[in-house]
């Protein structure tokens, strides 16, 4: 009985680790197209109804903006190609439950090689057809 255990829980892990890399993986390609200024690889990651929310931390207060995943598309595809960006993940907590997971990726944002803010993306995903799609992104940004 103990063996019987012990191999489920040893599957269990491994099955909620490959899911963690699956969803790992899909926000490691997110970055990848969106430095690489790709926005039909974005789409192809991102759910048609993606929901893209912004909150902005200064001295003057906090402010929420929401952004429609067309705009967005289309400002990254309007960055001049002198204008080098990355966003640098600095670690992962990803959380899973059935269909639905939830990322919380910190950052630091580079804009031609300085720091420009930081701050924290919370990534919603959903499994649909064994494909996950980002369907909300909120980050915070302070200086």
């Amino acid at each position: 009985m103990k063996k019987f255990l012990l191999i489920l829980v040893l599957l269990l892990s491994a099955n909620s680790h490959a899911q963690n890399q699956d969803i790992q993986v899909v926000i490691e390609n997110f970055f990848e197209a969106f430095h690489a200024k790709d926005t039909t690889k974005l789409k192809v990651l991102c759910d048609d109804t993606m929901i893209l929310q912004s909150i902005a931390e200064n001295v003057e207060g906090n402010k929420l903006s929401n952004e429609k995943p067309q705009v967005f598309f289309k400002s990254i595809a309007s960055i001049p190609a002198e204008v080098k960006f990355q966003e640098k993940i600095l670690s992962y907590s990803i959380q899973v439950d059935g269909s639905m997971a939830h990322a919380w990726t910190p950052y630091e944002f580079y804009v031609n090689g300085k720091l420009s803010h930081k701050g924290v993306n919370a990534f919603t995903l959903f499994n649909k057809d064994n494909t996950w799609k980002i369907v909300h992104l909120i980050d915070t940004r302070r200086k």
